[in-house]
């Protein structure tokens, strides 16, 4: 299975902030989306992306004045993203791999959508319990 055969489970929508917004706001954001990241947007191009690490690091390391910074001071830039044509566990391999749990889903430029590690996880989870079951009916079968 592919991360487009994801996203036409999940779905499309994405939240963005660009990158000249607050901090204080992206975190009102997260907050009220019940979400981990967002993608950070410029003229329609993904410039990068802020979670809540990054928030939480920079106000280890900054204080809270980081909040009423721009949320370029704290994104991960540039933003690691994938294609919807890559498989499920390539994807997981590469966010195992670079300690990331959120990938910006690109196509030809454009933002198309957003998995979680969380969102690759629990389709691992089903098609595992799935290929169980079949077997479980086979045997019982034969």
């Amino acid at each position: 299975m592919t991360i487009a055969a994801i996203l036409e489970k999940k779905g499309h929508d994405v939240v963005t902030i660009g990158s000249d917004a607050r901090v204080r706001d992206a975190v009102a954001l997260l907050a009220e989306r019940r979400i981990g990241a967002l993608a950070v947007v410029d003229e329609g191009q993904v410039s990068g992306i802020m979670s809540e690490r990054d928030v939480v690091y920079c106000l280890k390391e900054h204080g809270d004045d980081i909040l009423d910074r721009p949320v370029r001071d704290v994104m991960t830039t540039p933003a690691i993203t994938i294609e919807p044509g890559v498989t499920v566990l390539s994807a997981l391999s590469d966010m195992s791999r670079r300690r990331i749990r959120h990938l910006p889903v690109v196509e030809n430029g454009t933002l198309t959508g957003m998995v979680s590690i969380g969102d690759l996880v629990a389709y691992r989870i089903r098609k595992i319990e799935a290929e169980a079951e079949a077997m479980r009916a086979y045997i019982q079968g034969g």
